[in-house]
C-alpha cells in the first residue's frame, strides 16, 4: 500500500461498499459509552466524576493507539487493520454479558476504545481506496451517517432493555452489548470476504516522523479541531440526560436516556443531508453554518428551562456537529497527500478530546453543583471551531 495519492481511486462496487458501510455502523458502537455511563451511575451509585471516567477511559486509548495504527496500516494494509479492530470490538461487547461490576466495565469499555481507535484510524483511509478524492468528504459524511444510526439506536435499545428485564435474560440495559456483538461478527465475515485493492507501501514512517506532522500548521489546526469535535460529541452525549434531569426533574436519571437519541437522530439527519450539501456548496460555508447552529445550541443549553428549548438545543448541536469530522479530516488528508496513513493516525489521536472533555465536565459540574459546568466546558470546544471557520479551504 502506498502513501502516495493516486489521481483517482478505483470505482467501488456495491459488494465492496456495503461491507465498508457496515464497518462504519460498527464504528458507532463507541457512542454507547455515554448511555452506559449514565446507566452505571444509577446502578453503582457513582458521582459525575466517577461516571464520566468511563467515556474518558474509552477515548484515552485514541491517544495511545492511533499513531501506531497508522504505522501498522503501512505494514499489513488498511483492510487487515480494520479486521483487527472489529475482532477487538466484538470481544469488548461480549464481556458485559457476564456482569456490570465497575472493574469489568472498565475492562470492556477500554477494549471497546482500543478497537475503535484502530477502526477509526484505518477505516477512513480505506474509503479512499474505493472512491476518488473529489467525493472523499461526501462519502466519509455518508459513512458518518451510517455510524450515527448505531449511535442513536444505542439508548433506545438500552432503554427497552431496562424496561423489559424479563425479556432480556436478566441483562436489562446490557442487552445492547450482545446485539451489537452479533453485528460486529457479521461485519468481520463480510469484510474478510470482500476483495479491496491496495497499493504496496514503499517506505514506512516511524513514530517520530509521524508526530512531526504536527509541526505542519494545517495538520495541527485539524488535530485540535478533531479534539473539539469529539469533545462536544461525547460531552453532549453524556450530559444531555443530566441537563434534562436537573432542569425538568423526574423519578430517576434513566427517565431521560432517550434524550441522547434526539442528539443522534439530529446527527444522523445531518450526516445524510450533509453528504448531499457538500456536493453543492463549499466546505467552508457548510462548516460555518454548522458552527452557527452549535453556538445557538450552547445558548439554549445555558438558559433553557423549558422542554422544547432544551430539545431544540440538543437537536441543533447534533446537526451542527454531524459534519465537522468529515470536513476537518478531509482537510488533513488534502494537506499532506503523500502521508495520508500517518495523518489519519494523528487525526484519530485527536479523538483523545473524548477523554479530556468528560473529565473536565465532571469536575466542573461537581464544583458548580449543576450541569452548567458541563455546558461551559462544551462551549470551549465550540469557540475553537469558530476560530477554524476562516481557515477551512474549499
Amino acid at each position: 500500500m502506498s502513501n502516495s495519492t493516486p489521481s483517482s481511486a478505483p470505482r467501488s462496487t456495491m459488494l465492496q461498499f456495503v461491507p465498508v458501510m457496515l464497518c462504519f455502523f460498527a464504528m458507532g458502537f463507541v457512542d454507547l459509552v455515554g448511555t452506559a455511563s449514565n446507566c452505571l451511575k444509577g446502578d453503582l451509585g457513582l458521582t459525575d466524576t466517577e461516571a464520566n471516567l468511563f467515556p474518558s477511559l474509552v477515548f484515552f486509548w485514541f491517544l495511545i493507539f492511533s499513531v501506531p495504527t497508522g504505522l501498522l496500516m503501512n505494514k499489513i494494509g488498511r483492510k487487515k487493520t480494520v479486521l483487527v479492530s472489529l475482532v477487538l470490538t466484538a470481544a469488548s461487547l461480549v464481556l458485559p454479558i457476564f456482569g456490570s461490576s465497575y472493574n469489568l466495565m472498565l475492562v470492556a469499555l477500554s477494549l471497546l476504545g482500543i478497537g475503535n481507535a484502530i477502526m477509526q484510524t484505518s477505516l477512513n483511509p480505506l474509503v479512499s481506496n474505493l472512491i476518488d478524492d473529489s467525493r472523499l468528504a461526501s462519502t466519509m459524511t455518508f459513512g458518518q451517517f451510517v455510524k450515527a444510526i448505531a449511535s442513536f439506536l444505542a439508548p433506545i435499545i438500552a432503554g427497552w432493555g431496562a424496561a423489559s428485564v424479563s425479556m432480556t435474560f436478566g441483562l436489562g440495559w446490557r442487552v445492547l452489548f450482545p446485539i451489537y456483538a452479533v453485528v460486529s461478527t457479521l461485519a468481520i465475515a463480510l469484510l474478510a470476504a470482500t476483495p479491496i485493492h491496495e497499493e504496496q507501501q514503499a517506505k514506512a514512517s516511524g513514530v517520530g516522523q509521524c508526530l512531526k506532522l504536527l509541526g505542519n500548521p494545517a495538520i495541527l489546526l485539524c488535530f485540535l479541531g478533531i479534539m473539539c469535535h469529539v469533545g462536544i460529541d461525547v460531552g453532549v452525549n453524556t450530559a444531555a440526560p443530566k441537563i434534562f434531569f436537573d432542569r425538568l426533574g423526574g423519578a430517576k436519571l434513566e427517565d431521560w436516556l432517550f434524550v441522547t437519541s434526539v442528539y443522534f437522530v439530529a446527527r444522523t439527519v445531518g450526516c445524510l443531508t450533509g453528504s448531499i450539501i457538500l456536493r453543492l456548496i463549499s466546505a467552508r460555508l457548510f462548516f460555518a453554518i454548522s458552527v452557527v447552529m452549535m453556538v445557538l445550541s450552547m445558548i439554549g443549553l445555558f438558559v433553557g428551562q423549558e422542554e422544547w428549548m432544551l430539545y431544540a438545543a440538543v437537536a441543533l448541536v447534533g446537526y451542527g456537529n454531524s459534519n465537522i469530522f468529515s470536513i476537518v479530516f478531509s482537510q488533513a488528508m488534502f494537506a499532506v497527500p503523500d502521508k495520508r496513513n500517518e495523518a489519519s493516525g494523528l487525526m484519530i489521536m485527536g479523538l483523545f478530546g473524548g477523554t479530556i472533555f468528560p473529565l473536565a465536565m465532571g469536575f466542573a459540574s461537581d464544583a458548580i453543583g449543576s450541569q452548567i459546568g458541563s455546558v461551559i466546558v462544551i462551549s470551549v470546544g465550540v469557540a475553537y471551531l469558530i476560530y477554524m471557520i476562516s481557515r477551512i479551504k474549499g
